[in-house]
């Protein structure tokens, strides 16, 4: 049964698109002419895009160019409803969004163009711009669930009525995560409002070939309100136009605004495929086209638009390119020199798991832009590990229940830091982070950089890893390989060894890009200690994300792990000492990456020997990466590396094969044997 909720506006025909019903050269009645201020805006992005093909042939600019040529009308008329607290999230073919909403011509040209003056400095280029509350990005639908996150916030001030704005086409409606934060968006009530460019074509493939059914009907299953018009009828455009923002405004709810369109140009650059036939009628139909054909002022206007593109981009084109900058980047080499000092005693009560919450707690009490979001993280389930039990009791509001949605609540999280929040975000089990990878590696680590430090995203994505609770194939794995060596995301184990209170407050205090905290699920019931089984007591470096050691006096192999391996790397050095006179120092970094290598090459240095133990998969794991760098640092010394890994296939229920696929003592200790076996490295060398 369909809903209710509904305007007045056209439906889309299951046929979707703008050309449909209209056959190329049929007589279509003609639009009524827009008038003098509306064209003179739509002329100047016509001109600024046309001007970019030249600019690519003469190899004035690089990459791609999406033009919006045809689609000026939909930018404009969207601009004029806005207002400057109001976000504006654009997609890849963005030019004329930011131009109608700023007028920047200047500064968008230098960015396109690569110059230091740009908008974002020429890192982000045609597709990732940033200014103020306007951002782009080049995946599709991606930027929707950011966009809803900074609605979220808007909703909370209840003195304003400002709004976010997501941009998408009609192609975008293939991505799963559109529907995510569509649900999110009508279960939350939240003043979004996405508007659907629809022109007909997902770059080159026509829309009858990949939409099903109707686009009012995606929206109206959840229940969200519908409004349309099309750029061939203006008044109508902007009426319901509007409409759909008042709507937003006076219910703080969300609503989708579909523009047919047509774009007159090729998808990018060139390889336009489509029936010239077809382009021809919407050519003459094209509400510039027949401004120009009709208005005496035409020419003039056009004229105007072309010198003052052309006095701008002759400056620019004069403008000097300063030498390049140090990247704005986490991988900062270490500032100050290596000094070890014992670890402090451990609380004197509190396993790892209460001491997780007790941070959450803390963050939540001192700083009212930290939220919590995840799946059951809500009393009184309190998070699958309970991590958050009690949380949402104390801050009801801020400790908040998600759907099944990893895609869309890792990137409502990074709406929400966008805006000048603190989220905390939970992922049930680590190995479902391969849904929201594309949040974390195209969208959360990228925009310190690619916008040139105008927008910063201290987010925190938390999530337990690992195997050794008979959970199986995919609720088991350590899948943080994966996200190491990303630039702008930082990676932290956790261990026993550090308070999760000191790791969770320093997180909070000094991030200002995004963070993905492992927690071993076999932590969460152990307890915090200072020392090991063997009486050594831990040593830590000064940083607040420390690298940890367990010295030896000599050692004759060090041994390099993190997370819940260190329990086991105990257990081997003990084992190796008592029975075969091996000492063992282990080094365990808190952040995988960056990975500060000196405490571990300067271990190295002593030993000769290099054992990286890691329960995930090893092939291009974190213990290549490792023996790499260190290979790098001591440069032609002589070392023996070796490496522990899981074995290379999907981890088992049972527990016997469970134990049998994951690293263990029997594997450390006959692996360190092995490489502490003089004559056998005698042999190997001799080999």
């Amino acid at each position: 049964m369909k809903t209710d909720i509904h305007t007045t506006a056209p439906r889309r025909s299951d046929a979707t698109g703008p050309h449909f019903g209209v056959s190329p050269g049929a007589a279509a009645a003609d639009p009524a002419i827009i008038d003098a201020a509306t064209a003179t805006r739509g002329l100047m992005i016509r001109v600024f895009e046309d001007n970019l093909f030249q600019l690519f042939a003469q190899g004035r600019i690089s990459g791609t160019v999406h033009t919006c040529i045809g689609q000026e009308l939909s930018a404009i008329v969207v601009a004029d409803e806005l207002r400057p607290e109001d976000w504006l999230f654009s997609n890849h073919r963005c030019h004329g969004h930011y131009l109608a909403r700023t007028g920047d011509v200047r500064g968008l040209l230098a960015e396109i163009i690569g110059l230091d003056s740009g908008l974002c400095g020429g890192r982000g280029g045609s597709q990732h711009i940033c200014r103020g509350r306007f951002l782009s990005n080049g995946i599709q639908g991606g930027s929707v669930p950011i966009a809803a996150g900074c609605a979220a916030l808007l909703k909370n001030d209840a003195a304003h009525d400002f709004l976010a704005v997501a941009m998408i086409g009609d192609g975008t409606l293939g991505e799963g995560i559109v529907y995510e934060t569509l649900n999110i968006a009508a279960k939350w009530h939240l003043p979004l409002l996405v508007v659907v460019e629809n022109n007909g074509y997902a770059q080159s493939t026509s829309s009858r070939e990949t939409l099903a059914g109707q686009i009012e009907d995606r929206f109206q299953a959840f229940g969200i309100p519908f409004f349309a018009g099309d750029i061939w009828n203006e008044p109508a455009l902007r009426a319901e136009t509007g409409k759909a923002f008042a709507h937003v405004r006076s219910t703080r709810g969300p609503a989708a605004l579909c523009i047919d369109c047509f774009r007159l140009r090729a998808h990018s650059k060139g390889d336009d495929f489509r029936d010239r036939a077809e382009i021809a009628e919407f050519e003459r139909r094209d509400p510039l086209n027949q401004f120009l054909a009709v208005h005496p002022q035409a020419g003039a206007i056009r004229s105007q638009c072309e010198a003052t593109l052309d006095e701008i981009q002759t400056e620019l084109l004069e403008e000097p390119q300063n030498a390049p900058v140090m990247p704005i980047s986490n991988a900062q080499p270490r500032s100050a020199p290596l000094a070890w000092s014992n670890l402090a005693a451990a609380p004197a009560s509190g396993r790892v798991i209460e001491r997780i919450r007790e941070g959450l707690r803390q963050l939540l009490a001192t700083d009212e832009r930290v939220l919590v979001l995840g799946e059951d993280v809500e009393d009184p389930y309190g998070g699958a590990f309970k991590a958050t039990k009690g949380l949402s009791e104390v801050f009801p509001g801020r400790v908040r229940n998600t759907p099944i949605s990893e895609a869309a609540i890792t990137g409502l999280g990074v709406g929400m830091a966008v805006a000048g929040f603190r989220p905390i975000v939970e992922i049930m089990f680590g190995d479902f982070l391969t849904l929201a990878a594309d949040q974390l590696i195209n969208h959360a680590s990228k925009f310190q950089f690619m916008y040139n430090g105008q927008v910063s995203v201290p987010l925190i994505v938390r999530t337990p890893m690992g195997g050794k609770r008979g959970y199986g194939a995919t609720h088991s794995q350590s899948l943080e390989k994966h996200f190491l060596g990303v630039p702008g995301l930082c990676v932290v184990a956790l261990t026993a060894l550090i308070d999760p209170v000191e790791l969770y407050k320093a997180l909070h205090n000094d991030a200002t890009e995004p963070t993905l905290v492992v927690e071993n699920k076999l932590l969460y019931g152990a307890s915090l200690r200072a020392s090991a089984r063997d009486g050594r007591i831990w040593q830590r470096t000064a940083e607040a994300l420390p690298t940890l050691r367990l010295p030896a006096t000599r050692p004759d192999l060090t041994m390099v792990c993190y997370g819940a391996m260190v329990e086991e790397c105990e257990a081997a050095a003990e084992l190796l000492f008592r029975s075969h006179e091996i000492a063992v120092e282990i080094v365990a970094p808190t952040q995988l990456y960056p990975l500060d290598i000196l405490p571990i090459s300067q271990s190295v240095l002593a030993s000769r020997r290099l054992l990286v133990v890691e329960e995930g998969q090893g092939f291009a794991g974190f213990g290549s990466e490792t023996i790499a760098q260190c290979s790098e640092a001591l440069g032609d010394l002589p070392v023996r590396f070796g490496r522990v890994f899981a074995s290379p296939h999907p981890i088992p229920c049972a527990r016997r094969l469970e134990q049998h696929s994951l690293p263990g003592l029997d594997a450390l200790v006959q692996q360190a044997r092995r490489m502490c076996d003089v004559q056998q490295a005698r042999r190997m060398c001799d080999q």
